[in-house]
């Protein structure tokens, strides 16, 4: 399945004023991945994330998501298409419960009232917040947000695509774990690709077959973490060679 192209960033490149942020950076990621980006604070990595969901337009170069183009579109067309994200900062509505964020994207895309409460409560359960589910949302801590940002996520059952930035950033041991599992659960049972965007390289080298390496706004190499973490080019972008 991995073979098979489920996005294509080609030749992309983004400019905000006299700054470039991203230029002339290509990468394909396969069905069924779970792909790694990684950089210096910087580097591009989220301004990326931001390209592939639509939050900005990409100043040159051309994306696609399962052949079709989609650089341009608005991020709720993109959503539609079966690409979703996290924020570095969790996003959830405060003063609905933990209940109702879950709802939010089911009933949007036509879920049953049965369906979806039965979806929310096992991604709840799976992640150890269904105890918290009538809780408001503002009460959690700042990984019970994360977490609950993430498996609202999968409340799309057309997604195909998680892009996920800095999930692991300042959460509890044990909820990084959680974290962990879900996105295995998910690649595993349900084929859902992830691009994942982190400074946590134990956890990215554990999780993603390939890593894709940007520093200063281009894409410096790809392979597995011990191929990239032997490329002179990395090594000076990290150590500021």
């Amino acid at each position: 399945m991995r073979n098979v192209k489920l996005l294509g960033v080609n030749n992309v490149s983004k400019s905000f004023g006299g700054l470039k942020a991203l230029e002339n950076v290509s990468l394909d990621i396969g069905l069924g991945e779970i792909r790694g980006i990684i950089g210096p604070n910087g580097s591009g990595k989220t301004t990326l994330v931001n390209l592939v969901t639509g939050i900005y337009g990409a100043s040159s170069g051309r994306i696609y998501f399962l052949g079709r183009r989609i650089d341009g579109m608005r991020p709720d067309a993109i959503a539609k298409t079966g690409v979703m994200r996290t924020f570095q900062i969790p996003k959830v509505f405060q003063d609905m419960t933990v209940a109702e964020n879950m709802l939010v994207p089911a009933f949007a895309q036509g879920l049953s009232k049965n369906e979806a409460f039965d979806r929310a409560s096992e991604l709840l359960d799976f992640v150890l917040l269904s105890d918290l589910k009538d809780e408001p949302a503002k009460s959690l801590s700042g990984g019970q947000s994360m977490l609950l940002q993430i498996v609202r996520g999968f409340m799309n059952k057309d997604m195909r695509l998680y892009v996920m930035d800095e999930p692991f950033a300042g959460v509890h041991q044990e909820i990084k774990g959680m974290i962990i599992k879900t996105i295995r659960k998910m690649n595993e049972e349900r084929g859902i690709t992830f691009m994942l965007i982190s400074h946590e390289m134990t956890t990215v080298s554990a999780l993603c077959g390939k890593i894709s390496v940007l520093s200063k706004g281009e894409l410096i190499a790809e392979g597995t973490m011990k191929e990239v973490a032997g490329s002179k080019d990395v090594i000076d972008a990290y150590l500021g060679g």
